[in-house]
């Protein structure tokens, strides 16, 4: 990057001192060079490079790889939130179904017949000593012991019978409700793992040539530093510098002929760009006879074969092959 920014810095130093020499070349052409609106390619979250899919230089497609980072909090994040779903899937099955399973429920109403079968014979013991009492023959505690057992075991058959109408119901509407949303909650939690996960795996936004790669596997990166930059065809662009006597001259949208050594004829870009201000001066006051010196930035977008040029070649650029096109 720093070396691509020399370069640029120095082909702009050379086309200002052409400019102001007193203009462009003497075909009536102007000097400028290719650039590229580059983009920085970087994760979203902080964490380690684990592998590169392509190098400076590599062209990639639209969708293809281009780098991962390394995953182990957000995997163990997601495993933690598949565990807790798991075990609130199970809690409202649990609601849902009979609190007991059937072999519980048996227990119950064993223990409902042993209970029917303790208050007959409480029954029995307290009506024999309700007559013996009356005879005079057992003293008035021996009723009030057989009393108080009767009242226990009728008691324990009553809770023995209810042990069991519980177990054989389903759980109450609002506890189903209350656990229904709170796994829906969990789900949309593990749903944000996911896409978080899977977005450390940064793809290709758009077909391109990887200009430059600025971390290496095992290597740090910040969230939103940049791992790599990408060229996309119609990313490159030339810029140029036009006296203000010629400024009138070029329009938005117009058409530019481009000439560089060894390229091939007839390449064109197409201006997108004409500076509001001029962008050199002289270092001294402002006067008419100062004033064709006065030169604006007009950038144009590469079209066709043009495409193809490295970033940094010098250009000359012509603004009567169809520049009001």
């Amino acid at each position: 990057m720093q070396r691509l920014g020399v370069v640029l810095v120095v082909v702009a130093l050379f086309v200002a001192w052409q400019f102001w020499r007193g203009g462009g070349t003497d075909d009536g052409a102007f000097l400028g060079y290719v650039e590229g609106d580059l983009r920085y390619i970087g994760p979203v979250e902080s964490e380690r490079l684990q592998s590169l899919a392509v190098d400076s230089g590599s062209l990639a497609e639209a969708g293809a790889p281009l780098f991962a980072m390394e995953t182990p909090l957000l995997d163990a994040q997601r495993a933690e939130a598949a565990a807790r779903i798991m075990q609130m899937e199970a809690q409202l099955q649990n609601l849902q179904a009979a609190l007991s399973r059937p072999q519980q429920i048996a227990v119950l109403e064993a223990g409902v017949r042993r209970a029917e079968a303790q208050l007959k014979l409480s029954r029995l013991t307290y009506d024999r000593q309700k007559t013996l009492y009356a005879q005079r023959d057992v003293a008035k505690a021996t009723l009030d012991n057989a009393e108080m057992a009767l009242s226990r075991d009728e008691a324990s058959l009553t809770e023995a019978k209810r042990q069991v109408d519980a177990a054989r119901l389903t759980g109450r509407s609002q506890e189903i409700e209350g656990a229904q949303a709170a796994l829906r909650q969990a789900r949309a939690q593990l749903g944000q793992l996911d896409i978080r996960i899977a977005r450390q795996k940064v793809l290709a936004p758009a077909a391109g040539v990887v200009q430059e790669v600025f971390f290496r596997p095992g290597e740090m990166v910040n969230a939103g530093q940049p791992v790599l930059s990408l060229l996309p065809p119609e990313g490159r662009k030339a810029r140029f510098y036009v006296p203000q006597a010629k400024l009138a001259g070029v329009k938005l949208g117009g058409q530019v002929g481009v000439a560089c050594d060894g390229c091939p004829e007839k390449l064109t870009a197409r201006v997108f760009y004409v500076s509001g201000q001029e962008e050199f001066t002289p270092p001294v006051i402002f006067s008419d006879a100062e004033r064709e010196k006065l030169v604006f930035k007009i950038e144009a977008r590469m079209e066709g074969a043009a495409r193809e040029l490295p970033i940094g070649l010098p250009l000359r650029i012509r603004l009567d092959e169809g520049a009001g096109n």
